[in-house]
């Protein structure tokens, strides 16, 4: 019909910033194959929007209203709603062979807003990164933030002041805090979201948490950051992960997500979700698989783990894609 509709959960008939953010790798791909650069185009003008707004504190609220142009209401994650998205700047860096200045730019000043009103440290040491909802921190941490462990670690590279160190000790925190989140568990798989307050860290404490439906994030910080470090402990980590999926979460048909982690007795939800097969095993596949697979100086896994040419400079239709 060509007429655009909001889902009716979506803040006031607000965008969300994960999903009109998680266009640049497809769409500069699609205009690599095609040689048309229209569809760049499209992406590019977004993110060009959204460096030219206003951010409350440098952070991206997760909800933009397609019709005014501003922000919704200020609720920021790096969990859902939010997450790929930062995820994209960088990756949208790493495809254009490093060529992509903004994303770049964008993506690390958003890193440093993220460390400055995001990340803390529990009383037990554990680094996690909390959600921010108009100027007050939400103690809690979702598996799908757990994704960003392995994108700081990736990001080392183009690390403002020499700080490519700072980078991989964030995504090796970030890996063992949610690590921890795995292992406080029964079941040695972890929760939905877990939080830090009232007295307990990296566990989930409502009942509308302690579901795991097969989730990827946690194990793509693992292969990431074993490509990045080779600390045998992401191997471990990840066997341990490979186990209690096989103990837990087989069944006849294939795989199903699990009630509550941290019940002895499997409630079984009977779903396999599409993203066990393209993301889940592919990065505990990949994880256990020698670096010259898929490397990343070649390729870019979008945020389903799709993966991506790196459109090096030497590319016939590189200058179209810059445009």
């Amino acid at each position: 019909s060509g007429i655009g509709r909001n889902w009716p959960w979506a803040s006031g008939g607000s965008s969300i910033l994960a999903e009109f953010g998680t266009l640049h790798l497809e769409f500069v791909h699609l205009s690599h194959l095609s040689g048309n650069p229209v569809f760049a185009e499209k992406v590019m003008n977004i993110r060009k929007v959204l460096n030219r707004l206003d951010k409350p504190e440098g952070l991206y609220p997760n909800y933009l209203n397609p019709s005014s142009g501003q922000w919704g209401q200020h609720h920021v994650s790096i969990g859902g709603l939010g997450d790929s998205f930062y995820e994209y700047l960088l990756k949208a860096w790493l495809m254009s062979d490093k060529t992509d200045e903004e994303g770049k730019k964008m993506y690390y000043d958003a890193v440093q807003a993220i460390e400055t009103h995001l990340i803390r440290k529990s009383s037990g040491g554990l680094t996690y990164i909390a959600e921010w909802k108009g100027g007050l921190l939400e103690h809690k941490m979702g598996h799908l933030t757990c994704f960003a462990g392995g994108m700081f670690a990736l990001g080392v590279d183009g690390a403002p002041n020499d700080k490519t160190g700072h980078h991989i000790e964030l995504g090796a925190e970030i890996a063992r805090t949610c690590h921890e989140s795995y292992d406080r568990t029964s079941m040695k798989l972890g929760p939905e979201a877990f939080r830090f307050d009232g007295g307990v860290e990296a566990i989930a404490t409502r009942q509308n948490e302690k579901y795991y439906i097969l989730r990827p994030e946690v194990i793509e910080t693992y292969m990431y950051m074993w490509r990045l470090t080779h600390d045998p402990k992401y191997r471990q980590w990840g066997w341990e992960a490979v186990e209690a999926l096989e103990k837990h979460c087989r069944v006849d048909g294939g795989y199903s997500g699990i009630r509550d982690v941290y019940n002895n007795h499997e409630s079984h939800d009977d779903v396999q979700q599409s993203f066990f097969l393209s993301e889940t095993l592919k990065y505990l596949y990949l994880l256990f698989s020698e670096d010259d697979l898929l490397p990343f100086e070649h390729w870019v896994f979008n945020t389903e783990a799709h993966p991506l040419p790196v459109l090096h400079k030497d590319d016939g239709n590189k200058e179209e894609n810059q445009k």
